[in-house]
């Protein structure tokens, strides 16, 4: 049942913020604002009070969401916010930001004595309407406690990982991940595409138990986490696969952007000697370069 008495608010209604109204409206009072005056009409079938500016959110709700297309809109929309003599108890931030750009609006809620917390939320505006949201969450204790309740109107699942920027920082390498992967993909495509090979069938090979999923869940998440690099696929059968399919690729005329630059690591791992280690190895390189520990 729906908590009439609590007053939240939500400021931008663009495609990720209509789905959180969607989501919050039968649940709460939700105050809703957007500088678009067509993303406020688009809203309008919702049961959503819409307001004329940002401050009108705050005057009228005890926490607010934040879903901006930007930083630097962030910024203002927390200046505004916390310009009035009473601001809201909590900001919540679920725009895609950087961990740099949540500390610098942790410290300025923090100056006004307002909770925040980064919420970046994992997965498609489908899942966001239905209230199924995974939210990927940074704060301190004290601002997680506050906020959770609230999330957990619309949430599937709620991650706490730690300071803030943890939230924001998780979703930029979940992003960067799937967009990297998603080059990948075409790129393998086009080379299936120009050997005469289906894209279903490319899906049903890739998809198998040891395939694309496979460096995730055994390598990242046991070898790595391990430090364990004997037996396994090598470093130097790695490289020459890799080789292979950059030669096929020059062969059937497919450009490989992503796939040539992640060549790069193996030959440098080969250079050093790492030819019978797995694969998974090529870590010892990120953690050399970085001064970090994948190991437990």
């Amino acid at each position: 049942m729906a908590d009439r008495t609590l007053a939240l608010g939500l400021v931008g209604l663009g495609n990720a913020g209509s789905a959180l109204a969607a989501a919050l409206a039968p649940q709460c009072q939700l105050f809703g604002y957007d500088i678009d005056p067509a993303r406020r009409a688009a809203v309008g079938g919702l049961d959503i009070t819409l307001t004329t500016s940002a401050t009108g959110i705050a005057e009228n709700a005890i926490a607010v969401f934040l879903s901006l297309p930007r930083p630097e809109i962030s910024h203002a929309v927390v200046d505004q916010l916390l310009a009035i003599v009473d601001p809201p108890e909590l900001i919540i931030e679920t725009s895609t930001v950087t961990p740099k750009t949540a500390q610098a609006l942790a410290a300025k809620c923090a100056a006004r004595g307002v909770a925040f917390v980064d919420a970046a939320i994992a997965g498609g505006v489908q899942s966001m309407a239905a209230g199924e949201c995974t939210f990927l969450v940074g704060g301190d204790n004290k601002a997680i406690a506050k906020a959770k309740p609230i999330l957990s109107l619309i949430a599937a699942s709620i991650h706490d990982l730690g300071p803030v920027g943890a939230g924001s920082g998780a979703k930029v390498v979940n992003n960067a991940v799937m967009h990297a992967e998603m080059v990948i993909l075409i790129e393998a495509a086009a080379m299936a595409q120009k050997l005469g090979i289906a894209l279903p069938k490319l899906a049903e090979i890739l998809g198998r138990p040891d395939g694309i999923m496979r460096p995730l869940e055994h390598r990242l998440a046991e070898r790595i986490r391990q430090g364990n690099y004997q037996g396994g696929m090598s470093v130097a059968n790695a490289r020459k696969d890799s080789m292979l399919a950059l030669e096929t690729a020059q062969d059937t005329g497919v450009p490989l952007y992503a796939t040539l630059a992640a060549h790069t690591p193996y030959e440098i791992a080969h250079s050093l000697g790492w030819g019978d280690d797995d694969y998974a190895s090529l870590a010892r390189l990120w953690e050399q370069w970085c001064g970090v520990d994948f190991t437990d």
